[in-house]
């Protein structure tokens, strides 16, 4: 029996221990809420696809022509001659093999269009990653500020709490009034409304993240980390457009559009080239009366006569098509250059906000709060001055938290101007 019971505890024990290591998850940074994002995204995994396909057509594009085998029986004898039937006896034989051969680089040319083609895949590609990592971002920053709300509602309610409890021990003592007690306990109201929309707005942004992950976790056993601030300085605003220039992958598409546009150009001149197609035979011929004329060999060559069609529409269409693919790349840059130059200038506001709280507005509306709280405590402040002491001090904690993440929603949006982290 005691041992009985011995297994049972240690079944017991094991099972406590295995459920409490599966429902708690580690929450996860940045960095691993991308790489989750990047393996899993159905529409990245589409995109990789067409990249795959682009490779294939590379295949494709370079074949050479098959040659052409042809094979051809007459004059089998179908009716008795002169009371005799020999079928076969007269039959003559041909074989023939034929050959397109492709001038002016043709194949060559195929393969180019078709590699820039991959290329502007692979540019496609990136480019959706860039805008669904801007969403990811974005959910991510919320997420955080909402849990960075929820803490400073805690902490409020906390140290409401706690003056609460001395109100009411002046109350028992007689130093306050009913009523001025009663309105103190309607005012706790606030704080707890602080902290249920902050539960929900944190619930709410951990939904959204879980479904641009494609994820099928709990919302209560998934959860997120992350510094929730920002760094005073920023890299200047020339490197910043350098960057984007260099790294913004619809910019890159624009241009291998361009690329694209002149290799399929120079294609369409090289189809409009005429293609010989060699031809060789051998014939078996019993039936000539010369009996050294039995087997033969022949050749030819074909050349078409390209006197109507030189593929002159191709050669205008593809013409017509580098000029827009490079109006296009124009305005494709001049977008980077708004793009950045925006976002740039919204961090630059956030930032002549975020200073001046971060050096004296938060410490001031501490300040404010606790020496009001305390001369309250002591007699020396009317209620009315604690009460509006507090509402300060919460107004400017929320919005410095709010500018926060405005801050850090801008940076988001300057990263996919770029089309990649400058700043983390």
């Amino acid at each position: 029996m005691r041992r009985l019971r011995w297994r049972l505890w240690l079944g017991m024990t094991a099972v406590v221990w295995f459920a409490g290591g599966a429902w708690a998850q580690q929450p996860l940074t940045w960095q691993q809420v991308r790489a989750k994002f990047e393996a899993t995204n159905p529409t990245l995994k589409a995109a990789e696809l067409t990249i795959d396909e682009g490779r294939a057509a590379e295949i494709t594009a370079y074949l050479r022509p098959n040659p052409d085998f042809t094979l051809l029986t007459d004059g089998s004898q179908i009716a008795p001659y002169q009371g005799v039937w020999r079928p076969f006896t007269g039959t003559d034989i041909s074989t023939s093999f034929s050959y397109l051969h492709e001038r002016a680089h043709k194949r060559e040319l195929r393969l180019d269009s078709a590699r820039k083609g991959t290329a502007l895949a692979v540019s496609s590609r990136d480019d959706q990653e860039r805008n669904l990592l801007f969403n990811l971002r974005g959910a991510f920053v919320q997420a955080l500020e909402a849990k960075a709300v929820l803490a400073e509602a805690n902490t409020n309610l906390a140290y409401y709490d706690r003056l609460l409890a001395v109100s009411n021990d002046r109350f028992r003592a007689g130093d306050i009034a009913q009523v001025d007690l009663d309105r103190l306990e309607l005012q706790r109201v606030q704080f707890e409304t602080d902290v249920q929309t902050a539960l929900v707005n944190v619930r709410t942004a951990k939904i959204q993240l879980l479904q641009l992950l494609d994820d099928r976790t709990p919302v209560e056993r998934f959860d997120i980390t992350g510094p929730f601030e920002f760094p005073d300085t920023l890299p200047p605003l020339d490197e910043v457009r350098s960057a984007a220039l260099a790294t913004r992958p619809d910019l890159r598409e624009a241009l291998e559009s361009v690329d694209k546009a002149n290799a399929d150009y120079k294609l369409a001149v090289s189809n409009g080239s005429a293609d010989p197609t060699y031809s060789a035979w051998w014939t078996h011929n019993p039936s000539f009366n010369n009996p050294y004329d039995n087997e033969t060999l022949g050749v030819s060559v074909t050349i078409p006569l390209r006197i109507f069609d030189r593929n002159q529409g191709e050669k205008a269409r593809t013409l017509l098509d580098i000029r827009r693919n490079q109006r296009l790349a124009d305005a494709t840059r001049a977008q980077v250059f708004s793009d950045v130059d925006s976002a740039y200038a919204t961090l630059i506001g956030n930032l002549a906000l975020l200073r001046p709280y971060k050096a004296k507005y938060l410490q001031l509306a501490t300040r404010v709060r606790d020496t009001v709280s305390y001369a309250y405590q002591h007699g020396g402040a009317s209620l009315l001055d604690f009460l509006q002491a507090q509402q300060d001090y919460r107004s400017v904690q929320v919005n410095y938290l709010n500018l926060i993440g405005a801050w850090l929603s801008a940076a988001n949006q300057l990263n996919m101007a770029v089309g990649r982290e400058v700043i983390q």
